[in-house]
């Protein structure tokens, strides 16, 4: 899973260990530490089969640590 403590996956129907991604763009979302990436990708359903053109976002915010490094962190979908 994606966000475990969300409860939410990335997609359920289909088998985490059978995807690729197709496409990726990410961006500013509106300030500097904050950031959206778009996916589109393709997983296999329960019967093998890849479906593709899936499109996700994800949500990323940045924080920075007492050393200077930066962490981008993922948002639970909302």
């Amino acid at each position: 899973m994606v966000f475990p403590a969300s409860r939410q996956g990335l997609a359920p129907a289909f088998a985490t260990a059978r995807f690729r991604i197709q496409a990726a763009i990410a961006h500013r979302d509106g300030s500097p530490d904050k950031a959206v990436v778009h996916l589109v990708w393709a997983g296999t359903d329960r019967g093998g089969t890849f479906t593709d053109g899936r499109i996700t976002d994800w949500h990323f915010t940045r924080t920075n640590t007492l050393k200077g490094a930066s962490t981008w962190t993922p948002q639970p979908r909302t």
